[in-house]
């Protein structure tokens, strides 16, 4: 059994009036929270949206937050970050540098492909050929014996959310023939939507972890003062790999 944590869309620096102080706060409460477990996760990812508005200083604030964790989150951008001091803050790489941050990691119990669906400039997103021919090499040298999972901050697939849905990624048939190619991809995972989320995308679960830093209120919720909810907690998901290659994800309020 393999049993990870996902989080997503903490987006440090936003600012309600009051510096970034309240998006931090959620982030550290939640991280927080995980330290705390009796038990030990296998892995936790970070989906996306680290940061809000893909700042140096809103890097410079997660090293130093995400360090402070007994957990180390496999990582990848999304459409609020900024690539090149994404890359310089968490790889010590070229801060000029803008092409995708793709990663792979093969952990005892898993293997996690960590893609880059960013586009810079841009609300939407979208794996581009070379994200694609790389996610279908690493699929490919994966260890065959664990569970493989695609990662990344777009959902491919409308998830019936008024707000995100106009920005989901799009191309997806392109990545569901890559998948397609590797029975060993067991779900694949995203963020993006600051709602929980769990539908199917090519014969594959595909779950999307709710927001940290907000909640999205659905269509037959009402739009209240927006289609954003700042009030209601910030939440995370478990997943949990079975023996019988079943997921089952828990998705937790975080008091």
């Amino acid at each position: 059994m393999f049993v990870f944590a996902q989080l997503s869309d903490i987006h440090l620096g936003q600012d309600k009036g009051d510096g970034g102080v309240r998006a931090r706060e959620r982030a550290e409460r939640v991280l927080r929270y995980l330290d705390a477990l009796p038990g030990e996760l296998d892995a936790v990812l970070l989906t996306g949206d680290i940061a809000d508005h893909g700042a140096p200083e809103e890097y410079e604030t997660a090293v130093k937050l995400l360090a402070g964790s007994r957990h180390a989150p496999l990582l990848c951008p999304g459409n609020h970050d900024a690539r090149g001091p994404y890359r310089a803050a968490f790889l010590g790489g070229d801060p000029a540098d803008t092409s995708p941050v793709n990663e792979f990691h093969v952990l005892p119990g898993a293997t996690f492909a960590m893609c880059d669906s960013s586009i810079p400039a841009r609300g939407d997103g979208y794996l581009d050929d070379g994200t694609l021919a790389w996610l279908d090499r690493s699929l490919a040298g994966a260890p065959k014996d664990r569970p493989a999972f695609v990662c990344f901050h777009h959902p491919p697939v409308p998830l019936h959310g008024q707000y995100v849905d106009p920005i989901r990624q799009f191309g997806e048939d392109r990545l569901a023939e890559v998948v397609g190619r590797h029975p060993h991809v067991a779900a694949l995972l995203c963020g993006h939507s600051h709602t929980p989320a769990v539908t199917t995308f090519a014969s594959l679960p595909l779950v999307a972890a709710p927001g940290v830093v907000s909640t999205l209120r659905m269509p037959w919720e009402g739009a209240g003062e927006g289609p954003l909810d700042y009030a209601l907690p910030p939440m995370l998901a478990f997943h949990v790999h079975d023996d019988e290659g079943r997921l089952t994800t828990h998705f937790r309020v975080v008091p």
